[in-house]
């Protein structure tokens, strides 16, 4: 078995959590997903273009973030192994993005491009069932963690981080964990010697 089949595996272990598909559907499907590799910090989507796939992460880890007036970048959200990418928004409604997606380490994804996902979505009921529920989860995740960046203490938020993903803290770099969090460097760092868990 070769790697975009042993991808194609894992990917429809994630599809199939969320619903079944038929032999057909998953055969139409599956033969739009395309293998492409990328090297440590390339920008895959920058602010001002339309995202043009969505991914699927095959290995490597991903992060999408905002570049303010002052060059100031805030992390949005993290993409790794086994988990979709992309600028969502964009990619769904085709407009310009307002976020850049790059690559924290070396990646290999499966990419599927906007045309094939619209066709698709139109054509097989199962997959824009995907798609829609795919959405709402990815919509449900980030009105969470919005309530956790407006309502809970640096302590709370990296205990939160630590419990929901202690694996992070190996994969990826303490700056843009302290990002996403919304907290300074120097207070990632003081919570990272103190807090256990």
């Amino acid at each position: 078995m070769n790697e975009q089949s042993t991808a194609l595996e894992q990917l429809k272990k994630v599809v199939f959590q969320v619903t079944k598909l038929s032999d057909e559907e998953w055969k139409a499907f599956a033969a739009c997903w395309h293998w492409v590799e990328y090297k440590r910090k390339t920008i895959l989507t920058s602010a001002g273009e339309v995202e043009r796939y969505l991914y699927f992460v095959v290995d490597g880890v991903q992060r999408a973030y905002y570049l303010g007036d002052r060059k100031r970048d805030a992390t949005l959200i993290f993409s790794y192994t086994g988990s979709m990418s992309g600028i969502i928004d964009s990619f769904q409604l085709q407009q310009p993005s307002r976020y850049y997606l790059e690559t924290l380490t070396a990646s290999q994804l499966l990419r599927l491009s906007f045309t094939d996902f619209d066709r698709l979505l139109a054509t097989y009921p199962a997959l824009e069932r995907w798609g829609r529920i795919g959405t709402a989860a990815a919509m449900s995740g980030l009105m969470e963690r919005y309530i956790e960046l407006m309502t809970f203490s640096a302590e709370e938020k990296f205990r939160i981080l630590l419990t929901r993903s202690p694996h992070v803290l190996q994969l990826i770099p303490h700056k843009y964990l302290a990002s996403y969090l919304g907290l300074d460097p120097t207070t990632f760092s003081k919570l990272l010697a103190s807090v256990r868990l």
